[in-house]
């Protein structure tokens, strides 16, 4: 199985910073994989932000969805930016049937950890924020929740962030 380090908290928080560091610190050429859809000009620009800030050293790959199709040898560092994106691609095909993501997600993260390799898995407390306002909203709220909770609880290490400030929860 998978050595997984779980980096949870709130949007700007410094999540994916902490993480890329801690994988660079792990290995010389880390893998970056980002579960991200370019929906609109402004998460296009921010993708773009993102790989900016990765440099040469790093391996990207990009992967919405089905990441139980990759596979890793034992020496990858692999930072998984992130995990709300994922479960969003992963709600949006369930057609917002939290209930049906929740397993869907769960067989597929089980699956995609069942290899030897080091995963640092970033995420997003999204039940700290404000009430959705939309039955989807809240419908999500318990997916990420749930999901959280599944892969804190194979973590060897969690972290929360705070204000670009990690704090070990694990």
């Amino acid at each position: 199985m998978a050595t997984i380090l779980f980096i949870t908290g709130g949007q700007r928080s410094g999540k994916s910073r902490y993480a890329m560091e801690l994988a660079q610190s792990l290995s010389p050429h880390p893998v970056y994989l980002a579960t991200a859809r370019p929906g609109d000009e402004d998460f296009r620009q921010r993708i773009e932000r993102h790989r900016a800030d990765r440099g040469e050293q790093w391996i990207t790959i990009e992967k919405p969805m089905h990441l139980d199709e990759l596979s890793f040898q034992e020496s990858d560092v692999v930072v998984l930016d992130c995990l709300t994106l994922w479960l969003t691609n992963i709600f949006e095909h369930h057609q917002h049937h939290w209930q049906e993501a929740l397993a869907h997600a769960r067989n597929e993260w089980d699956k995609f950890t069942s290899g030897n390799f080091t995963l640092i898995a970033v995420s997003n407390e999204v039940g700290m924020s404000i009430h959705p306002e939309t039955a989807a909203g809240r419908k999500f709220i318990e997916l990420q929740g749930f999901m959280n909770q599944h892969v804190a609880a194979m973590a060897s290490a969690a972290w929360l962030m705070v204000a670009g400030i990690n704090i070990k929860i694990k």
